[in-house]
């Protein structure tokens, strides 16, 4: 006897679910096929949002921008000036990388801006050093911006130029990217592939799930091999170090910039108005200097792999280059992209021979002598408080 399904899929569909339904019968299952498929996937969900987004979003909700001292000036009778210290793109925090600068306490105190994690407000970072100065009786500020840094800086100088009592007396671009063109291919597809992500996956602003896939990615190299064989291989010993580096560095590090403050950034970037903010600053205000400009970088443009600096470089030279003296570049053999904290001996040599000579007679020309260049400058340097 031959087998007849026949009997049991009549059976089946006279009692599964909606088979009474006579109106829109067949779109009516099709709709609660659906909803019964979405289930998983909204529970999914709301672990992700309970678990990886919402502790997050408490954290950062506590986060408020601030300005601390790192160094006391080296000499007792420079405390009126202040040199304010500004990290860039993925960075908080300031604090480390000016402690790698001691050189700069030669001519004041030495600051570092910590940054909100929510996000950049170069007005309230301007006056947040605008209301440190006056409590600590500084009339003049040096700011020091590195890579993206010197973006925040420019903007936050004219805040203070243009707002406040402060007197700006220079401004220290370490590797900066004055418009979204002097920043490497590589780098700016990054950023704009960080927005689309940004743009459409929820919560992905304080995600860390999202913020270490990213990090892994940005080092696959080290561990996916693509060239031994004809599909890639993976490397797990490398793959492990690798993940517990993201763990340490980027995710449970309580200071690392979160996916929103770097979108923050970068969006600054884009949005950079560093052309517009080198102009207002070379207009007069109030009887105001305009703040003297140093730029530092590479001594070979392409060992900047960031940043073009070469290209910045060449934007200065036209906004504030010339016969006025209002502009140095100060090129460093052996470094890279706005690497204080890697190289800081070549860094600070450089700012004792050719920043400190520059800047010197511009803080200390409203009341105190310019010090001599050599000798004097560097014994100060050594001990910066």
């Amino acid at each position: 006897m031959r087998w007849d399904d026949r009997l049991r899929r009549e059976r089946l569909a006279q009692t599964r679910l909606g088979h009474d339904w006579i109106v829109l019968g067949r779109t009516r299952r099709a709709l609660l096929r659906t909803a019964l498929a979405v289930i998983p996937l909204l529970l999914v969900l709301n672990l992700y949002w309970q678990h990886d987004v919402a502790p997050e979003q408490r954290r950062l909700a506590s986060t408020t921008p601030q300005v601390d001292q790192i160094f006391d000036a080296a000499d007792p009778r420079d405390r009126a000036t202040a040199v304010v210290d500004m990290v860039g793109l993925g960075n908080v925090d300031a604090a480390p990388t000016a402690m790698s600068l001691p050189a700069f306490g030669a001519i004041g105190r030495v600051w570092a801006v910590r940054y909100d994690n929510r996000g950049i407000d170069t007005e309230v970072i301007g006056q947040l050093i605008a209301a440190r100065a006056k409590t600590a009786e500084v009339k003049n500020v040096v700011l020091v911006g590195h890579s993206m840094g010197g973006v925040v800086a420019l903007e936050v100088a004219q805040h203070l130029y243009e707002d406040s009592d402060v007197r700006v007396t220079g401004i220290v671009l370490d590797c900066t990217p004055l418009d979204l063109h002097a920043v490497r291919a590589g780098s700016r597809d990054a950023g704009e592939n960080l927005l689309r992500w940004i743009g459409w996956l929820p919560g992905a602003r304080e995600s860390r799930t999202l913020r270490t896939v990213v990090e892994m990615a940005a080092r696959s190299e080290r561990f996916v091999d693509l060239h031994s064989s004809w599909y890639p291989r993976i490397h797990w010993d490398d793959a492990v170090d690798a993940f517990d580096e993201v763990m340490r560095d980027k995710i449970l590090n309580p200071s690392a910039a979160s996916n929103g403050f770097i979108e923050s950034q970068f969006r600054t970037i884009v949005a950079s108005g560093a052309l517009d903010n080198l102009d207002a600053l070379n207009r007069p205000v109030d009887g105001k200097p305009s703040p003297a400009i140093v730029f530092l970088r590479p001594s070979i443009g392409r060992a900047d792999g960031v940043v073009d600096v070469d290209y910045s470089q060449s934007i200065l030279f036209d906004r504030v280059g010339g016969s006025d003296g209002q502009l140095r570049v100060v090129r460093m053999p052996g470094t890279g992209h706005a690497n204080p904290r890697q190289e800081p001996q070549r860094y600070n040599d450089a700012v004792v021979d050719r920043v400190l000579p520059f800047l010197e007679p511009r803080v200390f020309s409203s009341g105190r002598s310019a010090l001599p260049v050599s000798g004097d400058v560097t014994r100060r340097t050594t001990s910066p408080g």
